[in-house]
């Protein structure tokens, strides 16, 4: 297996599954979803859709367990500085693939589904999803997309990937002692999700969070795609009527679902997509929405898709980590098994969709930031280089309550807006953007839905209705003529006027009234900005002409 031919590990895999049992094919909707019930994988809500549990360790991903193959051929492309790319060698993945091939001949049936990722014919990839889990293949029937009929357009025609999910099979602790990660119990883990970029083939096992399914191949398409030329963006993209494409890129919290659900604008997609030469396309054909607090009045689409009431053979939304009571309804509100509550859903399942999924390059991107030190302004425009280096920083503030220890707010930075999933060395993604925008006369602003007045805790959350008139602004174009303001020390380009949004919002230090805190908040921002530029790209080959954008410097 070390001769980094990915046909002899794929044809292993397909000699192995005919010693199964029983193979499912590319089974209908209906099937897998009944399937699903028949063999107590879920149960069937009051509204129809399927409601299922994982066990306390697996109701998120797990970053610790997730590892890429260093092999001679991908290496070199892979940034092993990032504390998300840790390393698995080509010994273990030998052990780990006879494991699956094993686990997978126990069962009695075993599911296959023949997907592709991608809505653009020209770059989608060939997954072939394999599961004993008729759940997890109606997660993939949700979530991954038909094969077109065009698929030998594809540069990856010939170069399907496989993706083997084994969620509640475990490795053997003594097997893997001093090879995989200590618990804080002292005991070994045992679960993996394990990616090989050269034999392209994932093996999940043991992780029985949806999820990890859906990031392990958006991971795949963030290393394939900009050998393609194609940049991939963890990002919302919507279409105005006008025909001009939006893409939204932010962490959680700072209102990425909220503003790309806009009823004037069609969805291409709410997560993942690629900007290749000729469009944008989302990777996906459904959506993978947190569940935990929504309300139906400010996330009607979301909550409409989840909760419209339908046979449940018809309908196969699955909502996984939920409270659920007796009598078969949610209680969304309800955090004690996880925050981390989620439903998959098809995109058709949405009123406001762009059924294609594929739209022009985009006139504007929005990067979202929910500042909690209230000294970001709520909108500025970004040239080429200070949008690569906002790109690269990914900046927002994480909230008391969101993760389990946090009691205050928190600076949080993940590159390109999604750190986990982006493999390969950052000069690769933040140049792409750069070059894009320029050769496709892309606007770019920076979005802070964060505070104003003060930082968290004493001034107020920047008003919604201010923020969508912001965003209406940048998209329509009413920005790209207006007088600028040059903040030297976040670097940023500040418009002193924006239609419906008073001006005196504009500048954040106009709405403190200590103006001295105001400055010495500001700069300790900034120094955190610069610290953490100099801790994580210190040894890359970052541009100067993108240092001199970092704040603080």
């Amino acid at each position: 297996m070390s001769t980094l031919n990915f046909k002899e590990i794929h044809n292993k895999v397909d000699a192995n599954l005919k010693e199964c049992k029983t193979l499912i094919v590319n089974a209908d909707r209906k099937t897998l979803i009944g399937d699903a019930v028949k063999y107590h994988e879920c149960i069937v809500s009051k509204v129809g859709n399927l409601a299922t549990w994982t066990a306390p360790d697996s109701t998120g991903r797990s970053p610790k367990d997730t590892l890429f193959v260093k092999r001679p051929q991908s290496q070199i492309h892979i940034d092993w500085n990032s504390p998300n790319n840790l390393p698995a060698t080509e010994s273990l993945f030998e052990e780990i693939f006879q494991d699956a091939m094993e686990k997978m001949r126990k069962y009695e049936r075993i599911y296959i589904n023949d997907r592709v990722i991608g809505a653009d014919s020209e770059y989608a990839l060939p997954v072939k999803l394999i599961t004993p889990q008729a759940l997890t293949s109606v997660f993939g029937d949700n979530m991954f997309r038909p094969v077109p009929k065009d698929l030998n357009n594809s540069c990856f025609a010939e170069k399907p990937f496989y993706l083997i999910s084994l969620p509640f099979d475990k490795l053997d602790e003594k097997k893997y002692e001093w090879k995989l990660r200590k618990l804080p119990n002292g005991k070994t883990t045992d679960k993996i999700v394990l990616m090989d970029f050269d034999n392209r083939i994932g093996i999940i096992i043991g992780s029985a969070y949806l999820g990890s399914v859906k990031k392990t191949m958006f991971t795949v398409m963030n290393y394939y795609l900009p050998f393609q030329d194609v940049l991939p963006l963890h990002c919302s993209a919507n279409e105005g009527k006008d025909g001009k494409t939006a893409l939204i890129l932010g962490l959680s919290g700072t209102g990425k679902t909220t503003l790309s659900a806009d009823p004037r604008r069609a969805l291409l997609g709410d997560d993942e997509h690629g900007w290749s030469n000729k469009r944008v396309a989302n990777f996906e054909n459904g959506c993978y929405a947190k569940m935990i607090n929504i309300n139906p009045a400010k996330e009607p689409d979301i909550f409409e898709a989840v909760m419209h009431k339908d046979d449940y053979l018809n309908h196969g939304v699955i909502v996984e980590n939920a409270m659920i009571y007796p009598n078969g309804e949610f209680d969304f509100d309800d955090e004690r098994l996880t925050p981390n509550s989620r439903a998959s859903y098809p995109l058709t399942f949405l009123n406001n969709i762009k059924e294609s999924s594929v739209g022009g390059h985009p006139s504007t991107i929005l990067f979202l930031t929910a500042d909690a030190t209230g000294v970001l302004p709520p909108i500025s425009r970004l040239d080429r280089n200070q949008a690569m280096l906002w790109f690269l920083m990914g900046y927002t503030s994480k909230l008391a309550g969101t993760e389990t220890g946090v009691v205050e707010p928190q600076t949080t930075f993940s590159r390109f807006f999604g750190a986990p999933f982006m493999p390969l060395l950052p000069k690769v993604y933040t140049k792409m953007l750069g070059d894009k925008m320029e050769e496709y006369d892309t606007s770019v602003y920076l979005i802070n839905t964060g505070w104003s007045g003060g930082k968290y805790g004493v001034g107020q959350r920047i008003d919604i209705t201010a923020t969508r008139a912001m965003v209406e602004a940048a998209l329509n174009g009413d920005l790209r003529n207006v007088e600028y303001e040059y903040d030297s020390l976040f670097h940023l380009n500040i418009p002193k006027t924006c239609p419906d949004v008073d001006s005196s919002i504009l500048f954040p230090e106009n709405t403190w009234t200590n103006k001295e805190e105001y400055r010495k908040t500001a700069k300790a921002l900034a120094k955190e900005f610069s610290d953490h530029f100099d801790k994580t790209y210190g040894k890359n080959d970052i541009a100067p002409e993108i240092i001199r954008n970092c704040p603080g410097k």
